[in-house]
């Protein structure tokens, strides 16, 4: 069985587990079946939206990035001098949650003084092939914080900031908080500690010994907490960032708001779609098959922590885990998963989504020095960053948004929104629609995944609207990596973009047609 396969059915016992009363319908309306027709034929369909049933409120904050915790190795990396990097952030949001943590932050240590001496480092045992964690410690000096905090100013994003759980304690976890608190406290959203700890025990991870379980962690964990909050006594929380079992989710919340109070602010998790890269079944038809189960654990899992007073947030994910596969991590493949997945998440409630990447030096390092992907690749793949990183590049060599980042701004353009309730019908094809409204304007997606048909749709629109103004996300196909265009425009070379075609649609007898070519996506702006 497979993580992706593992976590459906793992998040599936747990709804069973604390599923109350309430609905389950999701805000996006889906309609789904096996694909085949010949290519080029049109199919038509419906939508329909229900202004009066109010659905979640999308934060600001919603989009957000992943990077391994080491790329603070390097100071200049998030530093205010990398103004390439943080023009390409404030495209992809103004408002956004950078963080930092993956495997690599169990074994990242800060130099707060000179005097720091580092933690011990990991005992790595068994054969290299066949481990997945870092072998090294990643020393991160305190000036590479300084920057940080400028960083985030720059960008006005928030901070997730994560600790090594795996090798450390709680005396250094609490002044290395302290330091960061003090550094960049004004950006700092919470703070997480660990990464992945229901994987610790695993034979490929080895950061705890195979009997240690979720007792030990809740005991060892909350020793962390109060310790940092004896030194930053307004520190905020979030966790447990589980790889895969959600369960660990209900006893963790139940276990930390106990203990902390206001002090936990956020529940998390991770979610990859597909993986390993090199395993044959990890297709491009796979990834984009839409899976209503995502969704429906999504909204158990976000509804229990809102009972909590917490929110919930995927704080780590992306099409496919150990590094992405080439031909379709780094493709326009990606950028009609990822805006589809994004919005199916903030329709079920959750907080928002942070797509993991990075440079390709630390990706590789915080995978036990493996990158699968590269067995599959293509001669001439462009390896940079990693397949699945929605920013690609090195301060030597400069960066560029991937076709990810794409569907990422597609998605975060309903920031700020309240969902409504639409139905998606008639279609009889794999297609996705959601809708959401504002101070009277109503902005949709439809996401069309079906290889072999265009889809034309008939959209019901509410009272008041005149026209309709759309963008097409699109690309030559779903394995290219360039000619992507978000309303007929690439980011350019210095990280900006602005629309380049937007269409016109009339209302005609209260509805707007609106046609989807297969492989392709469409944003709608309905305005009275």
């Amino acid at each position: 069985m497979d993580r992706r396969e593992f976590l459906l059915q793992a998040a599936g016992v747990a709804a069973g587990a604390f599923l109350t009363r309430r609905g389950m319908a999701q805000a996006g309306a889906s309609t789904a079946a096996p694909t085949g027709g010949a290519a080029g034929e049109m199919v038509s369909g419906e939508m329909n939206i229900d202004l009066e049933t109010p659905g979640h409120l999308i934060p600001e904050n919603f989009s957000g990035l992943s990077y391994e915790l080491a790329q603070l190795t390097d100071p200049n990396f998030f530093a205010a001098s990398n103004k390439e990097l943080i023009a390409l952030f404030r495209l992809l949001s103004p408002a956004g949650v950078l963080r930092l943590g993956g495997n690599s932050s169990e074994t990242c240590w800060l130099r707060v003084e000179a005097s720091t001496e580092p933690p011990e480092a990991p005992k790595v045992e068994g054969p290299a092939d066949q481990h997945w964690m870092p072998s090294e410690l990643f020393e991160i000096k305190a000036q590479a914080v300084d920057n940080l905090g400028e960083f985030m100013k720059a960008t006005g994003w928030q901070l997730i900031y994560g600790l090594n759980f795996g090798h450390s304690s709680p005396e250094r976890l609490a002044r290395e908080a302290e330091y960061i608190a003090g550094k960049a406290g004004g950006s700092v959203l919470y703070f997480q500690i660990g990464n992945e700890p229901d994987f610790y025990s695993a034979a490929n991870n080895r950061t705890r010994p195979a009997n240690w379980g979720f007792a030990d962690y809740m005991k060892e964990w909350l020793a962390c907490a109060e310790a940092i909050l004896q030194r930053v006594p307004e520190a905020k929380f979030g966790g447990p960032d589980v790889g895969s079992t959600s369960n660990w989710i209900s006893q963790f919340i139940r276990g930390a708001a106990e203990k902390l109070g206001k002090h936990l602010v956020a529940a998390s998790g991770h979610y990859y779609a597909e993986g390993p890269p090199d395993d044959p079944r990890v297709t491009t038809s796979r990834l984009l098959r839409t899976n209503p189960q995502i969704g429906r654990s999504t909204k158990t899992i976000s509804e229990l922590a809102a009972r909590n007073g917490l929110v919930y947030r995927m704080t780590e994910g992306n099409s496919c885990y150990r590094g992405g596969k080439p031909g379709m991590s780094d493709a326009f493949a990606s950028a009609l998963w990822a805006g589809d997945y994004m919005l199916a998440l903030a329709a079920s409630g959750c907080a928002g989504v942070n797509l993991h990447g990075g440079s390709r030096s630390m990706l590789r390092a915080s995978l036990g020095n493996h990158m699968p992907g590269e067995t599959v690749a293509a001669p001439g793949s462009d390896a940079k960053g990693g397949y699945y990183t929605p920013i690609a590049g090195e301060l030597n060599e400069g960066f560029k948004a991937r076709p990810i980042f794409y569907g990422m701004c597609l998605a975060n353009q309903f920031a700020g929104m309240q969902f409504k309730s639409s139905t998606l019908s008639g279609t009889g094809m794999d297609a996705t629609a959601y809708a959401a409204e504002k101070d009277g304007e109503v902005r949709l997606a439809v996401f069309n995944k079906d290889s072999g048909r265009d889809l034309k749709l008939a959209v019901g629109a509410p009272a008041g609207i005149k026209q309709a103004r759309i963008w097409r996300l699109t690309a030559p196909g779903l394995d290219s990596t360039a000619g992507v265009t978000l309303a007929g425009s690439e980011v350019s070379g210095d990280a900006t973009w602005k629309p380049a075609e937007v269409e016109t649609a009339a209302v005609l007898e209260g509805k707007v047609a609106i046609e989807v070519p297969r492989d392709s996506a469409v944003l709608a702006f309905l305005n009275r």
